[in-house]
C-alpha cells in the first residue's frame, strides 16, 4: 500500500468507499467487523468513517480498551491500597473507573496520595524522589504497555530502587478475540485487528482465527486510509470466500512481532487466568509476575487479593465490549451516563467506546 499524505488524501480515501460499497452489495447480506483496539474505535468515530459504509456493512467495537475491561475488582483493591496509606501511580484513565462502591478520584479527595504518570518511567523517577514511600503501579493493558511496564521494572530492578510493586492486571488480546469468535450471540464476520498490540505478538498471532473459524483478519494502522483500506480489504476476502492474515500495517508491524519485547516480557511475567468486564474469567489470558520476582507482586507484598467487583447491573458495558451492542443502545448513554458523570469505564477512557460515540457519533447506531 502506498503512503499517501499521511493517508488523508480525499480523492483515495473516496475511491476506497466506492469500492467498499461495491464490494458489499456483491455480498447481498449484512457483514459484522470487529474491531478490537480502542485507537480504532477512537479513529473511526473522529473520522466518521461508518457515515461512509452501506447499510450491510456494521462495525463493532470489541474489547480493545484496556481500561475498559479491567473489572471492577482491581479498582477496590487499588483503593484498599491507597487508604492504607501506599501511594499509587497510574495512568490517568484509571482515575474515574467506577469500582464497586468508589473510583480512585474519590479517594484522592480524601487524602489518598495517587500520582498520575505519563509513562511507566514517571513512577520510576517518583519512587526513586521518595524512596520513604512505597509505590503501586497500577500496571494494566495489552501487550503493547505490558512491555514497557515491565521495562520499567527492570530498570528499578537493575539501579537498586526496590519501593516499588505492581499491581498487575495485564491482558492478552487473541484469547478473547476467540471467544468472541465463537460466541453466537455476536456473530463475527471479520476482525481488523489491532495495531499497536500487532507490533508486539505480531501478525500470525491471528492464524488462530483463520484455522478455526475461517474469519478474515486484517492489521491495519489508524489513518483514514488505513482502516478504509483495512475495511476494503477484509471485504474482498467475505466477497472471494477465503480467509486469511493480511497484514496492511507492514510498515510497522511484522509477522512475528517484537521478539525483544517479548523476550523480556516472558522473562518476568508467567499467563495467568483473568477475568475480563463483559467476558468472565479466561483462563491463560492475563500475565502475572513469575515467581522470581513475586517480591514485586503488590499483592503478595501489600497482603491483598484481587477478588470480583460489583457492576452496576443497569451499565451495560460488558455488552458492548463484547460488540452485542453499540453504545446509544444503552439506556443510560447520554443521560445517567456522560463523561463528566461516567457509570461504566467504556465512558471513562479516552478509548472507550461509549466515549467515542459521545464525542463524535451520538446519531450512528
Amino acid at each position: 500500500m502506498k503512503y499517501i499524505d499521511g493517508f488523508r488524501e480525499p480523492k483515495a480515501a473516496q475511491a476506497a468507499a466506492e469500492e467498499i460499497k461495491v464490494l458489499a452489495q456483491r455480498l447481498e447480506r449484512e457483514v459484522r467487523i470487529m474491531e478490537v483496539c480502542g485507537s480504532h474505535t477512537m479513529a473511526i468515530a473522529r473520522c466518521g468513517i461508518r457515515t461512509l459504509l452501506p447499510p450491510n456493512v456494521l462495525l463493532l467495537s470489541g474489547p480493545g480498551c484496556p481500561v475498559c475491561v479491567t473489572d471492577g475488582g482491581y479498582i477496590d483493591t487499588a483503593c484498599e491500597l491507597a487508604r492504607r496509606g501506599i501511594c499509587l501511580a497510574t495512568f490517568g484513565d484509571m482515575m474515574k473507573v467506577p469500582g464497586s462502591e468508589c473510583d480512585l478520584s474519590q479517594i484522592r479527595a480524601e487524602g489518598g496520595v495517587i500520582q498520575v504518570c505519563y509513562s511507566p518511567l514517571d513512577a520510576l523517577e517518583y519512587a526513586r524522589a521518595h524512596p520513604e514511600k512505597e509505590i503501586v503501579f497500577l500496571a494494566i493493558g495489552f501487550e503493547t504497555t505490558t512491555a514497557p511496564v515491565i521495562g520499567m521494572l527492570h530498570a528499578a530492578i537493575t539501579q537498586g530502587i526496590g519501593n516499588i510493586s505492581l499491581l498487575t492486571a495485564f491482558k492478552i488480546i487473541p484469547p478473547a478475540m476467540v471467544v468472541l469468535a465463537s460466541d453466537p450471540a455476536v456473530q463475527i464476520n471479520a476482525f481488523l485487528c489491532p495495531a499497536h498490540v500487532s507490533a508486539i505478538i505480531g501478525a500470525a498471532a491471528y492464524q488462530v482465527l483463520v484455522d478455526r473459524f475461517a474469519l478474515p483478519c486484517v492489521v491495519a494502522g489508524f489513518e483514514p486510509l488505513d482502516i478504509i483500506y483495512g475495511l476494503c480489504g477484509i471485504l474482498r476476502q467475505l466477497v472471494h470466500k477465503t480467509a486469511q492474515v493480511e497484514n496492511q500495517y507492514n510498515r510497522v508491524v511484522r509477522a512475528g512481532g517484537n521478539k525483544r519485547a517479548q523476550a523480556l516480557i516472558a522473562e518476568f511475567l508467567k499467563p495467568v487466568d483473568a477475568s475480563w468486564r463483559g467476558i468472565g474469567l479466561l483462563q491463560g489470558s492475563g500475565m502475572g509476575l513469575g515467581e522470581k520476582y513475586a517480591e514485586f507482586d503488590a499483592e503478595i507484598r501489600h497482603g491483598v487479593q484481587i477478588e470480583l467487583g460489583r457492576p452496576n447491573l443497569a451499565c451495560r458495558c460488558g455488552d458492548v465490549l463484547k460488540g452485542v451492542i453499540n453504545p446509544p443502545q444503552c439506556a443510560l448513554f447520554g443521560k445517567g451516563c456522560t463523561p463528566q458523570h461516567p457509570v461504566g469505564p467504556c465512558m471513562v477512557s479516552s478509548e472507550g467506546s461509549c466515549a467515542a460515540f459521545y464525542k463524535y457519533s451520538r446519531s450512528v447506531l
